[in-house]
């Protein structure tokens, strides 16, 4: 009898056919290689808004702090979606 984490890995495996194939060595290097990429932009991105965070909030500025932090948010999730897709690509690649 299996158990509901084998099922569930089962159906995951025919849902995704690429999700258990492996990765070479040049294709593992690529993904570390997007990882610290984005992660710089990622980091540069929050510097600048923060900067520009604590400015408005110095100013006592709250609509343009809030249109600030969603702009953080936004950004963050905009980066995030742009490494996942270059990664996809990367897996994809035979």
């Amino acid at each position: 009898m299996k158990s509901a984490y084998e099922l569930a890995m089962e159906r995951l495996a025919k849902s995704d056919p690429t999700a258990g194939k492996k990765l070479s060595a040049e294709q593992k290097g690529r993904l570390a290689e997007i990882d610290r990429v984005y992660q710089g932009k990622l980091a540069e991105r929050e510097i600048f808004l923060r900067q520009k965070l604590d400015a408005a909030l110095a100013e006592a500025n709250a609509d343009e702090a809030e249109q600030i932090r969603q702009q953080i948010a936004a950004e963050k999730t905009r980066l995030e979606e742009e490494r996942d897709d270059e990664k996809d690509r990367v897996r994809s690649a035979d």
